[in-house]
């Protein structure tokens, strides 16, 4: 399974980094499903041909269907996608984009998205790439004990200014609040604490000591993102 992302106004489209998602709560992809426990990018589940593959025949006949019943599309595009044996077969299509499989992508994106979103309110995107960083984005998602059932809010998170400067290391905010100028806990996912570095496994133990000096009552996290990525 993959998530394939891009931006579209209509009939240009400009896809996004790969991500690869995981849904279930526990390691091993075992309990629950929930909104996404963490991610990486990019997912070597789909390569630049298979890649291609999905423009022709998914996404680019999926906007000229648009278009063609006077309803043409413009936005972030999602499609959640199984790949066998090389062909793509659609899950899902979701007109926005994937959480928490955006931050690993934006972590690595080089170019200015602004640009680009000028393009789609005005009806004309150029067909210019984006830029990628090099190196490899794991995002891990720390949530509060009982996500996705019933979890305690109002926990006070600290370890969170030891990264507030670091270009390699972004805490996203998701489940948080401000409280008497403290940061508490007020959802289930809380953080998505990722990171980048050259190649997975340097990623994965660096974004895994972050996750270890961030601390709330009843935290947990899946302690295995990304670790498929080593074996593929």
């Amino acid at each position: 399974e993959v998530s394939f992302m891009g931006i579209t106004d209509g009939e240009t489209f400009i896809p996004l980094a790969t991500s690869q998602d995981h849904k279930r709560a526990y390691d091993n992809d075992e309990g629950p499903n929930t909104g996404g426990m963490g991610s990486y990018s990019p997912a070597r589940i789909l390569n630049e041909e298979e890649q291609a593959i999905v423009m022709n025949s998914i996404i680019y006949p999926l906007l000229a269907k648009l278009m063609e019943k006077g309803r043409p599309y413009k936005g972030f595009l999602y499609a959640g996608l199984m790949m066998v044996k090389g062909k793509p077969y659609v899950l899902e299509f979701n007109a926005r984009l994937g959480d928490p499989e955006t931050q690993s992508i934006l972590l690595r994106m080089k170019s200015d998205i602004v640009p680009y979103l000028i393009g789609v309110a005005e009806g004309n995107l150029k067909r210019e790439p984006i830029v990628w960083d090099e190196r490899f984005a794991v995002c891990v998602v720390m949530a509060s004990q009982g996500y996705p059932g019933s979890y305690k809010k109002g926990m006070e998170i600290t370890g969170l200014s030891l990264f507030k400067d670091r270009e390699d290391i972004v805490v996203f905010h998701a489940g948080t609040e401000n409280k008497d100028g403290r940061v508490v806990t007020s959802g289930g996912r809380v953080l998505s604490v990722c990171a980048l570095d050259t190649s997975p496994e340097k990623a994965i133990t660096k974004v895994y000591d972050a996750v270890f000096q961030i601390h709330f009552d009843g935290a947990f996290y899946r302690r295995d993102i990304a670790r498929r990525a080593i074996n593929r």
